[in-house]
C-alpha cells in the first residue's frame, strides 16, 4: 500500500474505501450478513480474487467481520462491524446526493456496459 502523505484522516479512510468495490460491498452488507457467493451475485463483474482481497482489506480495517461455521462445505458469512455500520448513513447520503445531481441534470446518466461472461481460452 502507498504511504500516507498527510495527517488528514480523510486520506487514511480513502485508502480503505477508495476504488470501485469497497463501498459497493458495504452497501450490499448493510441489511444483513451475506455469504461470499451472495456477494458475487450482487456484484457479477467482480472476480473471485478481487472480492477476496477487498473483503480481507475491509476485515483488516475493522469494517467487516468474517465468521466461518464448520461443516462441509464450509459456511462463511460476512457482516458489518459497529464501525462498518457507522458508514451506512454516509453511503446512503452519497447515493441520495448522486441521484439528486443526476435528476437535476448536473451529471449525465451512467452508461452501463453489458455484462459478458468471460470465456476460458479452451472454449474459444
Amino acid at each position: 500500500m502507498l504511504d500516507v502523505v498527510s495527517n488528514c484522516p480523510i486520506e487514511e479512510a480513502m485508502r480503505v474505501l477508495s476504488g470501485r468495490w469497497p463501498t459497493l460491498l458495504l452497501y450490499y452488507l448493510k441489511d444483513r450478513p451475506k455469504r461470499f457467493s451472495e456477494l458475487r451475485r450482487d456484484n457479477p463483474t467482480i472476480s473471485h480474487r478481487i472480492l477476496t482481497l477487498e473483503l480481507r482489506k475491509l476485515e483488516q480495517a475493522g469494517i467487516v467481520t468474517r465468521t466461518a461455521q464448520g461443516g462441509f462445505p464450509l459456511h462463511v458469512e460476512y457482516d458489518l462491524t459497529a464501525h462498518g455500520r457507522a458508514l451506512v448513513p454516509l453511503i446512503d447520503s452519497l447515493g441520495t446526493w448522486w441521484s439528486a445531481a443526476r435528476a437535476s441534470g448536473a451529471v449525465p446518466p451512467a452508461q452501463r456496459r453489458p455484462h459478458t461472461q468471460s470465456r476460458s481460452p479452451v472454449a474459444q
